[in-house]
């Protein structure tokens, strides 16, 4: 068997493509299809799996391309980051030259792959051409209030002397050097994405392109609660205490409140009394712990009595104020009313501590005992020890007493949202320096638009200790007030990486436009963008930032839309020996091996013949040798029956009505097989469309087989033409190389990517026999296959001569018949 040259024509087509700009799409084509896959952080090394997004959206390029769309499918890289910045302390390399040669061996690996981009719309987040226009977005927010400071904690490595991204804190301790992290409060920068809570939750319904489990993600982590709002005071001091609560109906049940570790109040609240020491270590080691170990259910309940109490309005108890493990600072007011009858978590509390415990929800038929209690009461039931609202269902009482709080002036109606305002400020050198001038007088002074971009300064230190390396840059540090003149000092943060990526969708519109970030009209021309490719890690960060941001743009008239992509596919990953590939664990499988062995289009549809590409696949070297055993077998089918490109797509001999059964069989299957890899391919079902291509391809060989040694006649060259020519047509988006040079042979010139989509008969397609389900008295009992458009009395004939069937009829007497052709028949018997 010949093997095909996969090391002349992939060179070859992909030098083709390039020179002539097939994946080049004017800004004003018609009939716009935007591809998009997530822009990559250049590592410099990609393996297998990162290949998968990437192949996944060349294919869906390919495809839509073949189906007459103006194809826009450009790449990009987020350059920013820490690993650069790392690079720069551990090797010496200045990040910028770490970056772009990342990069150029990045843009290798993809060509290598075949994957194409419009290369012309490339940039890069570290290039000042890009990131003076993150900074102009940043100005427009702080201009419309959007964008504000105030103090946060963050991770401190007391050895090495500098702020730790959540990344670089491994169970507790410092990566680089092991050390306890500790949190400090820092002035940091935010964005008021709070503002758009409500807005970003609502159209979570327009979103029908969107995988559901995303959906109920960002539901879930913007987490809009009803509820109340209720004043509680601080009774030693008089400070306010306010506390959200959806079970307004259980404050009278409250006997302790608690507040988070991370509470402004906490330090003076506990200052100068003999609790300071102990409660303020016991809140430096409780911020430590991540926030999700802290949330889960069954987490150990700690915590300790600051020495304060706080008045209860709705009654003028005072009950004990303690910090504990479970509650946060990012859902409601950072303060918790704890009623533990009625909540496990203050159940669990309570009973360690020795803390009251008061029933306020009562089962009217079986009354509870606190002291008999072994679980929080979570169900309905009855009001109880609730002043004039005992024996009040709990559902009505909800009601009632809000009404009551608001009466009173104690409470009032609130929506709470788990989501919190993004901090966007990182204290590291490689990011987009943040445009604020700081001014004794004027205060911070946002950096005037016609002086933008503030460049990063190359004349910086890099140490790995101390604050950023930008604080050692004289000549980026001073800087005059925009607004007085006088002396000023520029924020030494750079930007979250992630404020790059909010908007980079809309840059490649007008990647060289120089007065603005976009031209308006040209991106309202092609958002929103119709197919986005990505992991579904990005779920609660960089697509809840992309929306939001998108908002805020159409707010300030920016852009037409306020939602920025139309559908969403996020892949799964490709594991080795049961976990992620990884080059720290050693399963990382590098491409380059496997394209010099087998070629990137046996890489390419192993990749999407793996599995379902939305779940997780187990990848199979040996498995990877199947593929390239078919792409063999495709290519020597071709060579020994070729097609003629130029010619009909169902030839001639086809069209007569009196086909023999074997070559009406192929016919059909070749219909069959379009319809079915077009449905895939529309669904994202790759494995299953790779599938049909072989079972065409394995038909086509048992068809030539059969003929033996005998010629075959014209109509069974024509079947067997008219099926190579398709396995050709359906296989191009994904091994693109091996059906270019395919196609090329049969028609002498052009791309296959200028033809059309295969399109398919129904009538072709059709199955001359059909499966008929049959139910007795509304139940299903069995099927019998019939000669498609049967008439109901053969159907029904063919039921009660089926043995099967037989016992339920039998001593039976035919009623009635509910028959639906082709489908089903429905036998009343008694």
């Amino acid at each position: 068997m010949e093997r095909y040259p996969f090391a002349e024509i992939e060179p070859k087509w992909q030098r083709r493509w390039e020179e002539g700009g097939l994946f080049r799409c004017p800004t004003d084509a018609p009939n716009k299809y935007y591809c998009l896959v997530m822009y990559p952080y250049p590592s410099g090394d990609l393996h297998v799996g990162h290949g998968r997004n990437y192949i996944i959206g060349d294919a869906v390029a390919r495809y839509e391309m073949m189906r007459g769309r103006s194809v826009l499918t450009p790449m990009g890289w987020d350059a920013f980051g820490l690993p650069a910045e790392n690079a720069a302390i551990e090797r010496g390399i200045h990040p910028p030259v770490w970056t772009d040669q990342n990069i150029i061996k990045m843009k290798a690996q993809f060509e290598a792959w075949g994957i194409g981009y419009d290369w012309e719309r490339e940039f890069a987040s570290h290039q000042p051409s890009f990131y003076r226009w993150t900074q102009w977005i940043f100005v427009k927010l702080f201009q419309h209030g959007l964008a504000y400071r105030k103090a946060a904690s963050v991770n401190w490595c007391p050895s090495c002397a500098t702020v730790l991204a959540n990344e670089q804190v491994v169970d507790g301790k410092c990566e680089r050097c092991d050390s306890v992290v500790a949190p400090r409060d820092l002035e940091q920068w935010f964005f008021k994405i709070t503002d758009y809570a409500d807005r970003l939750l609502t159209g979570l319904d327009r979103l029908e392109g969107w995988p559901e489990r995303v959906r109920i993600m960002q539901r879930n982590w913007i987490g809009r609660s009803e509820g109340v709002e209720i004043d509680f005071t601080v009774a030693e001091t008089g400070d306010p205490l306010p506390c959200f609560t959806t079970r307004v109906d259980t404050t009278f049940g409250v006997t302790y409140m608690v507040m988070a570790a991370e509470h402004p109040l906490l330090r003076g609240l506990v200052a100068g009394t003999d609790r300071e020491a102990e409660v303020l270590a016991f809140a430096d080691k409780v911020r430590a712990q991540a926030a999700i170990e802290r949330g889960a259910a069954d987490v150990e309940k700690v915590g300790v009595w600051t020495g304060r109490h706080v008045v209860n309005p709705v009654n003028g108890e005072k009950v004990q104020l303690w910090i504990a493990n479970y509650v946060l600072m990012e859902y409601g007011t950072g303060a918790v009313m704890a009623v533990p009858a009625h909540d496990q978590r203050d159940f669990e509390f309570a009973r360690e501590y020795g803390l009251p415990i008061r029933v306020v929800i009562d089962r009217p038929d079986d009354p509870l005992s606190a002291d008999g209690m072994t679980e929080a009461y979570v169900e309905d039931g009855v009001q109880a020890n609730s002043g004039e609202f005992d024996g009040l269902p709990n559902r009505e009482g909800i009601e009632r007493i809000a009404d009551w709080m608001e009466g009173k002036g104690i409470g009032r109606r609130a929506v709470s949202y788990r989501l919190r305002d993004w901090l966007v400020s990182r204290q590291r050198y490689w990011g987009t320096p943040i445009p604020v001038i700081y001014c004794a007088a004027c205060g911070p002074v946002a950096v005037p638009e016609e002086d933008l971009p503030v460049l990063l300064p190359t004349d910086v230190t890099f140490s790995g200790k101390g604050e950023s390396p930008l604080t050692t840059s004289a000549s980026f540090l001073e800087a005059p007030c925009p607004k007085c003149g006088g002396e000023g000092r520029r924020e030494t943060d750079t930007l979250d990486t992630f404020v790059d990526s909010s908007w980079y969708l809309l840059r490649y519109i007008s990647p060289k436009e120089e007065s603005a970030p976009f031209v308006t009209t040209d991106v309202n021309h092609w958002f929103p963008v119709d197919q986005y490719i990505g992991g579904i890690e990005h779920a609660c960060g960089h697509l809840i930032f992309v929306r939001f941001m998108t908002k805020v743009l159409h707010d300030l008239g920016l852009v037409g839309f306020d939602e920025p992509i139309e559908r969403l596919f996020s892949q799964g990953m490709i594991n080795k020996d049961g976990t992620k590939m990884s080059k720290s664990k050693g399963n990382a499988v590098p491409p380059d091996e496997l394209i010099a062995r087998y070629g990137a289009d046996t890489e390419r549809l192993y990749t999407l013949f793996i599995g379902p590409p939305d779940r997780d696949s187990e990848w199979s070297d040996t498995a990877v040798e199947g593929a390239y055993r078919f792409l063999n077998r495709v290519w020597n089918l071709v060579m020994d029956w070729p097609f003629d490109a130029n010619g009909a797509a169902t030839p001639e001999p086809l069209t007569a009505p009196d086909l023999p059964d074997s070559v009406q069989a192929l016919h059909r299957k070749t219909h069959q097989t379009i319809r079915k890899v077009t449905h895939d391919m529309d669904g994202f079902h790759f494995n299953t469309a790779v599938a049909a291509v072989m079972e065409l391809t394995n038909a086509v060989r048992s068809f030539i087989e059969g003929l033996g040694e005998k010629k075959p006649s014209g109509r069974e060259r024509a079947a067997v033409r008219e099926a190579t020519r398709h396995i050709v047509l359906l296989l191009a988006p994904m091994v693109p190389h091996f059906a270019e040079e395919l196609w090329e042979r049969a028609a002498g010139s052009g791309s296959i990517f200028a033809a059309a989509w295969p399109g398919f008969d129904e009538d072709a397609a059709r199955e001359d026999v059909v499966t008929i389900a049959i139910q007795i008295n509304g139940k299903l009992r069995g099927d019998v296959d019939v000669p498609r458009g049967s008439e109901e009395a053969a159907v029904v004939a063919l039921a009660q001569q089926n043995e099967r069937l037989a016992k339920h009829l039998e001593g039976k007497e035919l009623k009635r018949v509910i028959f639906v052709p082709d489908r089903i028949v429905n036998l009343i018997v008694k």
